[in-house]
């Protein structure tokens, strides 16, 4: 390595750039795993930002002629020098990043702002509308943005403070399902996989940083192609949790494929932090429902007689009676040094052990204290064996759960048997198990509950791929149902599958959970090549109309709330499962939709945009009641949060904090020191102080820095 900073140093003194560009990928080297998921970390992705104004320093690209298809050559990089009107146009002169002598004058409207995610953003957010169902309810939110620069700023209003994040990423399957820095990835790309990698990877490493560390959930689905090195990657990012996967069938008839088998299901990871709990599931009991009698005799190897964690005071002797097949008496435990052929046996019985088909000498469930007091009460009965040869018996009995479930009525004793043994059957109600690793339910089906099921809310809009709402729903509850108000975040929102769910899931409970969707406004390919015929292009407000969020992910999140279609029809339909009503009720809900902004850090630190970033102030203070889009008389209190740009009235200002019920929250607009600590000192101790503009442009170069590593 002496060598290579010798050489490293050698090209600083010629061309510094490259220098610093060679650094960064030989300690990415040098930083690789000597064991685990290794993958190339590829170039930091960059993304277009089209309908962004151009200004002096930027990082923009040439867009071909209109009617052309993008080229390679379409990618290159050039800086803005300068930014002047000439002969009643708006241009730009612009020198390539890569090449100081490619210098040209470009008319602005021809150039789209590139963002690479090492370079800091200062972002803010523009309303596109909003609905009100919800009363005082606070709002879910919708934002259309690339969604690495949405997670960087979601660290801002919700670091450490989301319950849960259910995400559906691009399968890679190589069908040019998604971009990496604007160019599709195909079967044939031999990076395809490290590409995919490091995609997943910079967005997990943000998600952790939103995810509550004493207790939430990363939910992830996936299918064949990444679920190997998905799993990998997800221990890594998030080394100290809990990690399962499930296997879910969401195509009942199976996807075809030429020489493989037909592929019926995905699968699911669920990340566990800190003390999550996993909530057991509640099903429906008809009245007469069989009750499972458990083997007494132990199965798992742990049990076993000299196993690692002995129970000696567990291995004995059962007489059964040859004629009656009941038990006639239950032996002492024995030692584990005594074998247990030198027990003699009874007159008439059969001697029974708890040994495996092979021989292996493992434990009973109950001690012989226990299980005698069990027999007397009839919780133990003795079947034979198919075979009904001598000594072919087996012995099960009710455990201290099904017990409980009979003390409170949800079991109820019948009779009993000529064995003694009661006869027992389940009272219809409810039941909670804990949820299986295989699911398998007519709800998850993707194309009835997914596709056809968008169909009814948003006719003539179609989504590839789309999850069942049910499937969504039911991950959802296993983590949420007793959280009334978690906050559950998506930024691979597509078709609004997730803040759908979670609509349902507080109608069900009456909860105010919140959802957060992200997603871009990529048109998808097909519908590409029929704008870029048309003369249109990125940016272009009939090319914008026909994106992922504009086109399907609004107007299904608005429609589930009003109960209207897109052209105000009635949604034809009723909600099945858990709970079933016409789609038409809609939700008693509130959302607000956004576009992400880039704006300019000294424009933000002077005060000029806080339109612009009032909505982060609101949505860090939960998303409810009135927003604070201006400040007319120097401070403003709102119903979870105040903010203050005139210091000369903190007094009114603190009144009406105090007054107020429910205020969070207070921003203060200052760059002195001694002023912002003197009102921090004044606040009610329930309320959290926030310095702007410093805490906002800190966050997000803090952001940058570590992005540019």
């Amino acid at each position: 390595m002496s060598r290579l900073n010798d050489l490293l140093r050698q090209v600083a003194n010629t061309d510094p750039q490259l220098a610093k560009d060679l650094r960064r990928e030989t300690d990415a080297l040098a930083d690789r795993r000597a064991f685990g998921l290794n993958f190339e970390r590829h170039t930091p992705e960059a993304v277009e930002l089209p309908g962004r104004p151009i200004r002096k320093n930027d990082k923009v690209r040439i867009l071909p002629e209109r009617g052309k298809t993008p080229k390679k050559e379409d990618e290159r990089l050039y800086r803005v020098t300068k930014v002047y009107s000439a002969d009643g146009d708006r241009c730009a002169d612009v020198v390539a990043v890569d090449d100081p002598d490619d210098v040209r004058s470009v008319i602005v409207d021809d150039l789209v702002v590139v963002a690479e995610f090492r370079d800091p953003i200062y972002p803010g957010l523009l309303s596109t509308g909003k609905i009100e169902r919800g009363k005082s309810k606070p709002f879910h939110t919708v934002i259309n943005s690339e969604n690495y620069h949405a997670l960087q700023a979601l660290l801002f209003t919700h670091r450490g403070k989301v319950d849960c994040i259910y995400i559906d990423p691009p399968y890679n399957t190589g069908a040019k399902d998604w971009k990496y820095n604007n160019d599709y990835v195909e079967s044939d790309d031999h990076y395809r996989h490290s590409k995919w990698l490091a995609f997943i990877e910079r967005r997990l490493v943000l998600a952790r940083e939103l995810l509550n560390p004493d207790e939430s959930v990363l939910i992830v689905t996936i299918d064949e192609k990444e679920y190997l090195r998905l799993g990998l990657l997800l221990e890594q990012v998030f080394p100290g949790a809990r990690v399962q996967m499930v296997s879910s069938a969401i195509n009942p008839t199976g996807a075809i494929r030429t020489n493989e088998f037909t592929r019926t299901n995905e699968f699911i990871y669920f990340v566990m932090i800190g003390d999550i709990q996993l909530i057991p599931e509640v099903t429906g009991i008809q009245d007469g429902e069989e009750v499972r009698w458990n083997q007494l005799r132990r199965f798992e190897m742990s049990s076993a007689r000299n196993g690692p964690q002995p129970r000696p005071d567990q291995f004995y002797p059962i007489y059964v009676n040859k004629e009656s097949g009941r038990i006639s008496e239950v032996g002492n435990s024995i030692p584990r040094t005594v074998d247990r052929h030198t027990v003699p046996g009874r007159d008439g019985c059969v001697t029974l052990w708890p040994l495996k088909p092979d021989g292996t000498e493992m434990i009973w469930g109950l001690t012989p204290a226990t299980l005698r007091s069990r027999i007397e009460q009839g919780y133990v009965r003795v079947s034979r064996g198919r075979g009904r040869t001598e000594g072919d018996f087996s012995v099960s009995y009710l455990t201290s759960g099904k017990l409980e479930q009979i003390r409170n009525g949800t079991i109820k004793v019948l009779g009993r048997r000529q064995d003694g043994s009661v006869i027992v059957e389940r009272v219809g109600g409810l039941k909670r198990t804990m949820p299986t690793t295989q699911w398998q339910r007519e709800s998850h089906s993707a194309q009835a509950y997914g596709t056809k099921l968008i169909s009814n809310i948003t006719p003539n809009r179609r989504f590839p791929f789309p999850k069942s709402l049910y499937a969504v729903e039911d991950a959802l509850r296993l983590f949420v149902a007793d959280n009334p108000s978690a906050v559950i975040l998506d930024f691979f929102s597509g078709s609004g599958t997730t803040a759908h769910a979670v609509l349902r899931l507080n109608k069900q409970d009456g909860g105010h959970r919140r959802s957060i969707s992200i997603t871009n406004n990529e048109v998808s390919q097909d519908e590409q090549y029929r704008l870029r015929e048309s003369g249109l292009r990125p940016g272009d407000a009939e090319w914008e109309r026909w994106g992922i969020c504009d086109y399907i992910t609004k107007p299904r999140i608005a429609a589930a709330i009003t109960g209207r279609t897109p052209d105000r029809e009635p949604i034809k339909g009723d909600y099945k499962f858990t709970d079933e009503f016409p789609m038409a009720d809609g939700f008693e809900e509130n959302v607000e939709f956004f576009t992400l902004t880039y704006e300019s850090a000294m424009r933000v630190a002077s005060h000029r945009e806080f339109a612009k970033i009032a909505p982060f102030l609101w949505l860090r203070a939960g998303a409810r009641g009135r927003r604070i889009d201006e400040i007319s008389v120097g401070w403003d209190v709102a119903d979870t949060y105040g903010v203050i740009a005139n210091l000369d009235l903190v007094e009114p200002f603190l009144k009406a904090v105090e007054a107020a019920e429910g205020i969070t929250h207070a921003y203060i607009v200052t760059d002195e020191d001694r002023l912002f600590e003197a009102l921090v000192r004044q606040l009610p101790e329930h309320v959290e102080p926030v310095r702007l503009y410093s805490s906002y442009l800190r966050n997000f170069e803090i952001e940058a820095g570590r992005a540019a590593r």
